[in-house]
């Protein structure tokens, strides 16, 4: 067996060498193309919700198995019985201005993914961040209240099936109307998916960061 991967191996370099690889068509602007296919200014946003968005499809399902495997994983542990935190007031303060910061950036970035830099993966991110600011200044126990009582566990499952419901209509063929290029409201189906990924990234942060705390006593 070991000499049929060496004789692969060999082949494939060989492969490399002598068949070169086709010159691409440079007269085709691919940035052109997907701003225009896509109607939205950021090319980045078109190609994951759109040119791969079978690919993004599975980002989402991998990221909701990860939050289940933290929770799977750390079910047998014994609770914390130390919860670190802030305690002094400026770190505190600090803390909660930049929660306040992410937090709108995350909105800023979810609302306008499609038009500038930015998107539902980085909103998500700045959500969480903001999710976990908070939560190293504040009881744990009104963080498990809070997200029980907003119904957070079953918002982020919500967002789950809104997206892949989405994502396969569009796979299939069908597209919202694109809309005036450069406007809030244009792309189609692209700004919703960003908002549905924002909440996902966001909760589903919420939930490992409240699993952490629980069982480790810090993030």
């Amino acid at each position: 067996m070991k000499w049929i991967y060496i004789i692969a191996g060999i082949v494939l370099f060989i492969k490399m060498l002598v068949i070169p690889n086709p010159a691409p068509d440079l007269s085709v602007s691919i940035v052109e193309s997907v701003v225009r296919d896509s109607g939205v200014p950021n090319a980045v946003s078109g190609i994951i919700f759109r040119n791969r968005l079978y690919d993004t499809i599975f980002e989402v399902v991998v990221f909701t198995i990860a939050i289940l495997g933290a929770n799977f994983l750390l079910a047998d542990e014994r609770p914390s019985c130390t919860i670190y935190q802030f305690t002094d007031q400026p770190s505190i303060v600090l803390a909660r201005l930049g929660a306040t910061i992410a937090a709108l950036v995350g909105i800023e970035l979810a609302i306008r993914g499609h038009l500038s830099p930015g998107g539902g993966f980085a909103a998500g991110v700045a959500g969480g961040t903001a999710i976990g600011l908070v939560a190293i200044t504040s009881s744990s126990q009104w963080m498990q209240a809070l997200y029980k009582r907003w119904h957070a566990a079953t918002w982020e499952k919500v967002s789950v099936l809104i997206f892949i419901v989405l994502a396969v209509i569009t796979l299939a063929g069908l597209e919202l109307p694109h809309g005036e290029l450069g406007a809030l409201v244009s792309g189609g189906v692209i700004p919703l998916l960003n908002i549905l990924v924002a909440i996902k990234v966001a909760l589903g942060s919420w939930a490992v960061i409240l699993v952490f705390i629980h069982y480790r006593g810090l993030l």
